[in-house]
């Protein structure tokens, strides 16, 4: 199947032209992570995703489902090589919570488009700082967000990513320009389902990015953090609280709602038997 441009632009509110400019790249970014929640439910109640574009168009544009970074950045790929634009996928070590020189395995992705003598990084799939406009591949310069601001630092033939969070500059991921393709993606994507060491199937997690605040959930740990610095953080009562507040706050249409309660009772609340 093509991608469906109409059906998509309606799922993200995008209104613009689709012309292949700077301008468009800045839009949908902005608008993809707000409609679209980052969100982990198939690895954790058990399944597998796919990742072939029928099946992603049917789950997170029309389904009302979000989807981790493959999911998200192989569906704005395609999405954006419709409009003209060219694009690599590219593949990054996520250091995100571990130390600087953690050694850990190509599990995330991220694009890369170039346009009018610049490369523009995309993406759309990197959870509770997912970035929410296109950084330019300029290593040392701070780059604003419509949210955080951004910067690459030069590692000798890779790139660092950070975002600059509570007070700090954090540690994001690494990568470099080699390109990945979709059986690279395949092969990760099925790690992340079903190895027993998967943090995709022991947690539950969602993320979304509205224009005045980030929504972060880790199991039951929900925490709102808004552009003016403020952070609410609360604790879920319940898997069934946990429910309504994916189908709410996320967006969510959950595909079996008592599968996923009895998953989250056994994984999250294993005392409230």
């Amino acid at each position: 199947m093509d991608i469906d441009l109409d059906a998509y632009f309606g799922r993200i509110g995008y209104r613009g032209n689709g012309a292949p400019t700077l301008a468009t790249l800045a839009d949908i970014h902005r608008l993809h992570p707000a409609a679209i929640a980052f969100e982990n439910l198939e690895p954790f109640t058990g399944g597998c995703v796919s990742l072939t574009m029928d099946d992603l168009q049917a789950k997170l544009v029309r389904g009302g489902r979000g989807g981790f970074c493959y999911e998200q950045n192989l569906l704005l790929m395609e999405v954006l090589r419709a409009l003209g634009f060219t694009v690599k996928g590219l593949a990054a070590r996520v250091v995100w919570n571990r130390p600087a020189d953690a050694l850990t395995p190509r599990s995330h992705m991220l694009l890369a488009v170039p346009l009018d003598g610049e490369t523009w990084l995309m993406d759309v799939g990197f959870g509770g700082l997912t970035q929410t406009g296109p950084l330019r591949l300029a290593p040392g310069v701070e780059q604003q967000t419509p949210h955080e601001p951004f910067r690459l630092v030069d590692e000798a033939g890779a790139y660092l990513v950070q975002a600059h969070a509570a007070g700090e500059w954090r540690n994001l991921y690494r990568f470099d320009l080699a390109e990945h393709f979709a059986i690279d993606y395949e092969v990760s994507s099925f790690f992340l389902c079903r190895h027993p060491a998967s943090h995709f199937i022991a947690n539950l997690m969602a993320a979304r990015a509205l224009p005045d605040r980030r929504l972060a959930l880790m199991n039951n740990r929900y925490a709102i953090h808004h552009r003016d610095g403020r952070t609410e953080r609360n604790e879920i009562a319940s898997a069934d609280e946990l429910a309504d507040l994916l189908e709410r706050d996320f967006g969510l249409s959950l595909p079996d709602r008592s599968a996923f309660t009895e998953t989250a009772r056994a994984k999250i609340f294993p005392s409230a038997g």
